[in-house]
């Protein structure tokens, strides 16, 4: 806190902003770390799946390759010959199997079923599309799972072919043909396709069209295209296979990254919300700190913020001289009566602003109260501090009412520690002496204290204006006696009695502030012309006395007799104090 001021940073306001962008990075980066996880989570179960299902495809294309085992078993055992084909292969069949076939010497002779498959009887070995796979089955002793191939008669299919080799009388073995198995494609995949579309996923299996490329053409897949599957590679029928998957939605959950998205916007906002709720209730603890430490019509610290920041300045500061002030505005009650509150505040305020700009920016300068004001010059004496404080004093200063200029004077004693007071602490109680010595003395002005001020003296300034009017037994009242500008400026409580009103504002209705409305109509031309003869006369100090009837609130008159006095006075010009006394309590008191 610095001078009478508490100071504050607007900064901190843009903490709310921070929450925001950094709770949006955090959110950012945990939608980002449960989106990779999410996905590497989908990418080992989509992994497990490829490996379940593509084993599953080899059991299912295993099912096709035990046909052709299983003829060659039987050709093994029958030395070559298949007795009842059309029966045996009757019973192999299966729904995903297009023909069981069998090719003595590379020849296709038999076909199961033969009808609609009779263009499958062809010479393998020489023939120009099928010719090369089959040479190189039968060099290498290999089952080759061929195609796939569009047939004439319709329809996609793989080949299965199995090369048989018999032995002959001397156990040599001998080339005896071929076991072929067509299989419908995707008839044979179907159970395992239907698993991994109801499981979620899109699928696309490939693989070689024969062991003499690296070429992969397309088996069987899911409608949508795939994008970075996972794949599940194996070797069968001398081919490379390869079983692509992924999530039919793809590798985000959307649903669970809108759940995290709009969960953490709703944790930010709150965050956000609570941050300004706690920088508002953080601001109006510190308002009313600032309440409780500053006046709030001069913007100066109270007593409360003066003795703070004199704590503060005593705890690191008890070896340095310092200098203690106590002021206040002469007859500042006077302006405030005369003049009104709202002329009395302009003043204080006035005087506030140039105690401010009058001393050092490290001073402590607060309103005490009223109209009196405390000062603490730090690091520096009394002697030091005089001049400024004598020209501070001395300053010429006035007020505007009603456009006119009125001067006034302020009052100020002071006191330096350790020269005076043992303690800092006290160091307000000696400038107070000062003062009220230069109360004694006349007002404006300024003393620095001196042992031989003593506060019995005080006794004399014991009575205000108050105490006098409120206690003196008589009524009265001041008014400005100018033609031009008649105006009552005070009455007694006696005075307001009188006139059955219940207090100075009403008073003040009453009359409308002139002396004339309180004299009956027949009366007045009388009452002013002594008036103005006694002001007239230039009599300073001169008493006049005039009877008339004085207007009471309720409408009646009491005949009262006027003693009044003209002074000259510096703030108002021409200025009657008057004395009233009611006849009719003189005669009832005093009828001798």
């Amino acid at each position: 806190m610095t001078r009478n001021k508490i100071k504050f940073s607007h900064t901190k306001w843009l903490l709310p902003l921070w929450v925001l962008l950094i709770g949006s990075i955090v959110l950012y980066m945990i939608t980002h770390a449960v989106q990779q996880a999410d996905s590497r989570h989908l990418r080992t179960l989509a992994e497990l799946n490829a490996v379940t299902y593509g084993d599953s495809m080899i059991a299912d294309l295993n099912a096709g390759i035990n046909i052709t085992d299983t003829l060659e078993q039987l050709l093994i055992s029958t030395d070559g010959r298949i007795d009842k084909f059309d029966i045996i292969a009757d019973r192999m069949m299966a729904d995903y199997v297009r023909s069981i076939q069998v090719a003595p010497g590379g020849i296709v002779t038999d076909i199961y079923p033969a009808e609609g498959n009779e263009a499958g009887k062809i010479d393998l070995i020489h023939d120009k599309y099928r010719g090369e796979t089959v040479n190189y089955s039968i060099a290498n002793d290999v089952l080759i799972i061929h195609g796939p191939f569009e047939l004439e008669q319709g329809g996609h299919v793989l080949s299965i072919r199995n090369p048989v080799f018999l032995q002959d009388e001397k156990g040599t073995p001998y080339f005896w043909g071929m076991t072929m198995v067509i299989i419908k494609v995707p008839d044979i995949f179907q159970h395992s396709a239907d698993a991994l579309t109801d499981f979620g996923y899109q699928y696309r299996l490939s693989k070689t069209i024969s062991p003499l490329t690296d070429e992969y053409t397309v088996v069987d897949q899911s409608e949508e295209t795939l994008m970075d599957p996972v794949s599940y590679d194996f070797t069968l029928g001398g081919c490379s296979w390869k079983l692509e998957v992924m999530p039919t939605g793809g590798w985000k959950n959307d649903t669970l990254l809108q759940l995290i998205v709009l969960c953490g916007i709703a944790v930010i906002l709150l965050l956000v919300v609570l941050t300004i709720s706690i920088l508002f209730v953080d601001e109006q603890r510190k308002k009313f700190r600032r309440l409780s430490l500053t006046d709030s019509m001069t913007g100066l610290l109270n007593r409360n913020g003066f003795n703070l920041q004199l704590e503060e300045y005593l705890e690191g500061n008890k070896q340095k001289n310092c200098v203690g002030i106590l002021l206040d505005v002469d007859n500042f009650k006077f302006i405030n009566d005369v003049y009104g509150h709202t002329i009395g505040d302009q003043v204080l305020l006035q005087l506030s602003q140039s105690l401010v700009q009058a001393f050092p920016d490290n001073s402590i300068i607060a309103r005490n109260g009223g109209d009196e004001f405390c000062i603490i010059l730090k690091d520096c004496s009394a002697e030091e501090a005089a001049p400024m404080i004598d020209a501070f004093s001395k300053a010429s200063r006035s007020f505007s009412a009603k456009g006119v200029e009125h001067n006034y004077s302020i009052s100020l004693g002071y006191a330096e520690y350790p020269a005076n007071a043992e303690k800092v602490s006290d160091i307000l109680r000696y400038a107070d002496i000062a003062l009220y010595e230069v109360k004694l003395q006349g007002k404006h002005g300024a003393l620095a204290y001196r042992p031989d001020f003593h506060n019995s003296k005080r006794t004399q300034l014991g009575f205000s204006l108050s105490d006098v009017s409120d206690n003196l037994p008589g009524a009265f009242f001041i008014y400005r006696a100018e033609k031009e500008d008649e105006r009552i400026l005070y009455a007694n409580q006696e005075m307001l009695q009188l006139t059955g009103c219940t207090d100075l504002d009403d008073f003040m209705h009453f009359t409308k502030h002139q002396f004339r409305n309180l004299v009956h109509p027949e009366d007045l031309t009388q009452v002013e012309e002594s008036i103005w003869q006694q002001i007239e006369s230039g009599m300073n100090g001169y008493n006049d006395y005039v009877k008339y009837r004085l207007a009471v609130k309720d409408g009646t008159y009491k005949t009262v007799l006027d003693y009044g006095r003209i002074v000259e006075s510096e703030h108002y010009g021409s200025v009657f104090y008057v004395l009233v006394v009611d006849c009719e309590f003189i005669k009832t008191h005093y009828d001798d």
